[in-house]
């Protein structure tokens, strides 16, 4: 799909986690003949002008070097511990020290294997159609990951704490919010239950 080249999307990957309840990487688990995380990445790429920023943490060494895909931006969050606040943080800094005249950015997590670079297009799409200035996953009566905000967010993106995610955002500027359906974006991979249940 075609978006302006001065409407260049930044797609940040949340990928910083220890997987404390899985006890391994999840970013590593293999997933389609690839990885969890590649797989993301893979799907991002394919978007039109659009960059991809992907934030690391606990286990940065293995994942960048299991990685090594020269068309990414790594970013090393040494953070983490202090929760998604910290990696949002990371992203969107080197967001805006990428390209400051970025219109947009996507957070993505790398733990939804079911996502496309379609669903990324239809939150850009939507975004663009509506003029709303965020655009988030519906999936099990709720609203999530990825989900995509007007660089006039970014500020308050910036000022978020702790264990804060985008989610205050969206409930905060609900009437700025458009909605996008991702089936199967319920799905996500926190213990090894939710793994086997993905591969079996």
């Amino acid at each position: 799909m075609k978006n302006n080249a001065q409407n260049k999307t930044g797609i940040i990957i949340l990928a910083a986690g220890n997987s404390s309840r899985l006890g391994r990487p999840k970013q590593l688990l293999e997933f389609k003949e690839s990885t969890l995380l590649k797989n993301t990445i893979s799907e991002a790429l394919k978007v039109e002008n659009s960059f991809v920023i992907v934030v690391t943490g606990s286990n940065h060494d293995v994942i960048e070097s299991e990685l090594n895909l020269p068309e990414i931006t790594f970013s090393f969050n040494s953070d983490w511990e202090k929760g998604m606040s910290s990696s949002i943080k990371k992203g969107i800094n080197q967001l805006l020290d990428h390209n400051p005249d970025c219109e947009q950015c996507i957070l993505a997590v790398c733990d939804q294997p079911f996502v496309t670079n379609s669903v990324f297009e239809n939150l850009i799409l939507e975004s663009c159609k509506t003029q709303k200035g965020i655009a988030a996953s519906a999936y099990s009566e709720t609203l999530g990951t990825p989900v995509l905000f007007n660089k006039k967010y970014f500020q308050e993106l910036l000022e978020l704490n702790g264990q804060e995610g985008a989610k205050k955002l969206v409930k905060k500027y609900a009437e700025d919010v458009v909605s996008v359906l991702f089936e199967k974006g319920n799905i996500d991979i926190d213990t090894e239950e939710d793994y086997n249940k993905l591969i079996c």
